[in-house]
């Protein structure tokens, strides 16, 4: 696909996969670092609770749903961030100054729930509607065992809509997207390969079913990026500070340069668990 194509298709559709970005390889080493990840040998993860010596691979994973911003454990998967594959097809989807603010590793074994209908900027605001996902699939990603289902289109708009909590228990407990104008009928499901990324806007409706396998994960490695030209409202402005002038600096430049460089970076967001339902919600 060329860059003009894969252009055209995202801005129609609002996602894009990229065909094995990553090698198998590449793929079998991120499936380690997650074990470790886990383990809590790379650094403490808030929320989590500690492995013992004698657990095996399987107990240790089995207990994360998501974990977020893992690249601040582990180099792998800071690496892995700005990955040649990725970045080049983000730079031609954003613009040639690309940065990346957080990072997801979705550990979703046989049984665990999924996500309802969202859209990501409703959770990382964006001042241009640059935001995309990055979703590198570790394993074969199916419908049987929860990809991801996007509603082709529904970014177009611009529009976030209306969000509630719910007691669906086949979602995780994140709150739900409704009111919009597109039924469940018009959901596709995005089955891909491991090694394989789907880029989706932030504005795209998305969700995810539970893992419906009979044994096995369906693990992925979630990054968000946008133009490093607009800023990132993310966290409430310090005191004194005018809200339009608001800026999330705890991020990663991943292309080009960094217009706000001046302002220097945090490091205040710490690794820690998503909360599962009957832990309570820890967005």
């Amino acid at each position: 696909m060329t860059n003009i194509d894969m252009k055209s298709r995202y801005e129609r559709d609002g996602y894009v996969i990229l065909e094995q970005a990553l090698d198998p390889g590449e793929v079998a080493r991120l499936v380690e670092e997650a074990v470790r990840v886990c383990r809590g040998e790379l650094g403490d993860i808030q929320g989590a609770l500690p492995s013992g010596g004698a657990d095996t691979d399987d107990d240790v994973l089995r207990r994360f749903l998501c974990i977020h911003y893992p690249h601040k454990l582990s180099d792998v998967m800071l690496a892995t961030m700005r990955h040649t594959a990725i970045v080049s097809a983000l730079t031609s989807l954003i613009g040639p100054n690309v940065k990346a603010m957080q990072s997801m590793l979705f550990i979703k074994s046989e049984g665990q729930p999924g996500q309802a209908w969202h859209q990501d900027e409703m959770f990382i605001p964006t001042r241009d509607r640059s935001l995309t996902a990055a979703w590198l699939a570790l394993d074969d990603a199916t419908v049987e065992n929860g990809c991801l289902w996007v509603l082709p289109g529904s970014h177009r708009a611009g529009v976030l809509y209306p969000n509630r909590d719910h007691d669906d228990s086949r979602y995780d407990c994140t709150v739900e997207s409704y009111g919009f104008p597109f039924d469940d009928s018009e959901a596709v499901p995005v089955e891909i390969a491991a090694g394989s990324v789907l880029l989706f806007n932030g504005y795209l409706l998305h969700k995810s079913l539970p893992n419906s396998g009979r044994h096995g994960y369906r693990r992925a490695l979630v990054n968000h990026y946008m133009s490093a030209e607009s800023l990132l409202p993310w966290d409430a402005p310090a005191a004194g500070t005018n809200m339009a002038q608001a800026d999330f600096r705890d991020i990663v430049l991943v292309a080009g340069t960094d217009p706000y460089a001046y302002k220097g970076l945090q490091d205040v967001r710490r690794p820690r668990i998503r909360g599962n339902r009957d832990g309570g919600c820890d967005r």
